[in-house]
């Protein structure tokens, strides 16, 4: 079936009331582009490279944005409406037998609703299939015409300007989401004009055109209308985005995740977490991040683009940005994993410590006032308060290497290149600059001087001056 049938994307217009120079399709709901969502749905129904995009304005800002998607790009040069979107990609899908059309900015359509609108096109063997929708107030609309109330047929489609009295009565509107067959379309594609206001082509006009031509337009309606909803504004932006990820918490609620106001937690689409994980209000879990059973993420948290596995405890307040975490690990609170940190199973990261391309082993422990850069740490180790691997000389950066078993002593300071050996102490205060070997005692501060009397002798000498 795929190799006769391939979805079309529309995805070149400029969004001029969004106010933005940002295209349209390139404002993110739910933590990703909105086309980028429409390409995700796509690829449930076809393989990717049978996904066409239309790209006009900014094109190589959104070839940039979801190439890695590997889906195939079609230029509109010159912007002239959807119908003449469809004329531009003529010469690369006329040879398939249908294509099904999308708009870039309806974040919400599910590949089940796809997969419908497709099959019930193939089964009418229709030349044209519509999606339709009732929504709450279908003002501003397009209304879908039926033959007869319980017909599938389409006679028309009306826009709301040119309703007339008793059809400003009907509410299924036109999703502006098509089925074709191809050898209808553009025998027929020449009959659509520019006679309107804007002087475009519009698909919509195929409708009656190919009814014209006694041929079959049919529609079905989607099950729910906020899937077809598109944006034009920045306040319906919004309200997708409000919307998405709602549907996201119901979904991670409805496979075990407990949720506490979900309302207040913000999780992106791709966002995957296993059951029994708890995750407290405000907490933010972005980009492609995947979190395990058992954890507890706790309240202000924000996590991007990291793998956390199973019963890891987050604390308030963490940030954990592109990082790992293994089994039992608890972090926080405050703790801020930049890229590249790696904690190890049942490690300890706490109060306002601070990890970058470091690894701690397993159960190593960092508990306060840290800075951890460029580091590998082995299992065991107890790095104390205030300790910092000095990792940058100005100009490049250099890895500090804490051996098993080490203790580091509160507010040591370790100059990399630098190697702690297995099982060695550094004492509390010492500035580190050569390698430590396996199971000695490092030092690196001044000598303790101690001058008995000193300051009852430099009170008496204040006093005297200060009677004079």
């Amino acid at each position: 079936m795929t190799n006769n049938f391939a979805i079309v994307i529309m995805a070149a217009g400029k969004g001029t009331r969004l106010k933005s120079r940002r295209p349209k399709v390139l404002h993110e709901v739910g933590g990703k582009p909105l086309l980028a969502h429409v390409i995700s749905a796509a690829a449930h129904i076809v393989p990717a490279n049978d996904i066409y995009v239309i790209i006009g304005h900014e094109a190589e800002q959104i070839r940039a944005a979801v190439g890695d998607a590997q889906v195939q790009f079609i230029l509109q040069a010159e912007q002239r409406g959807t119908g003449h979107a469809i004329m531009c990609a003529r010469p690369q899908v006329e040879r398939l037998e249908n294509i099904l059309v999308l708009s870039g900015d309806v974040p919400l359509i599910r590949p089940e609703t796809i997969g419908k609108l497709r099959n019930f096109h193939l089964a009418k063997k229709a030349s044209m299939t519509i999606l339709t929708a009732e929504p709450p107030d279908p003002f501003g609309y397009g209304r879908v015409v039926r033959a007869s109330a319980s017909s599938e047929r389409v006679r028309a489609i009306v826009e709301q300007k040119a309703l007339s009295h008793s059809q400003q009565k009907l509410r299924e509107i036109n999703s502006g989401i098509y089925v074709f067959a191809t050898k209808p379309l553009f025998t027929n594609i020449d009959g659509l004009t520019t006679n309107n206001a804007h002087q475009e082509f519009y698909l919509t006009d195929m409708a009656a055109i190919l009814v014209r031509a006694k041929k079959t337009v049919v529609a079905i309606k989607a099950d729910d209308p906020v899937e077809v909803l598109g944006v034009n504004t920045l306040a319906e932006l919004a309200a997708l985005d409000t919307t998405l990820r709602a549907r996201k918490c119901n979904e991670l609620m409805a496979s075990g995740v407990s949720i506490y106001r979900p309302e207040t937690c913000v999780i992106d689409a791709e966002v995957e977490i296993g059951p029994d994980t708890i995750i407290e209000p405000f907490v933010q879990i972005l980009g492609r991040t995947s979190i395990g059973s058992d954890c507890r993420v706790r309240s202000y948290s924000i996590i991007n683009n990291s793998q956390i596995a199973d019963n890891v405890h987050i604390k308030p307040g963490c940030m954990i940005d592109q990082a790992n975490v293994a089994s039992s690990a608890i972090l926080g609170p405050y703790s801020h994993l930049r890229p590249g940190s790696d904690i190890g199973e049942g490690a300890h990261i706490g109060n306002f410590v601070e990890t970058k391309k470091a690894k701690l082993g397993r159960g190593s422990k960092a508990n306060h006032l840290t800075y951890l850069g460029d580091a590998e740490i082995g299992p065991g180790v107890n790095v104390g308060a205030g300790t910092i691997t000095c990792n940058y000389d100005g100009a490049h950066k250099h890895v500090t290497i804490i051996e098993e078993g080490a203790f580091i002593g509160s507010d040591s300071t370790l100059v990399a290149p630098v190697r702690i050996g297995k099982g060695a102490y550094i004492a509390a205060g010492s500035t580190i600059t050569a390698d430590v070997p396996a199971d000695s005692l490092a030092l690196g501060r001044g000598r303790q001087t101690v001058k008995e009397g000193w300051a009852k002798q430099r009170r008496e000498t204040q006093a005297k001056t200060k009677n004079k």
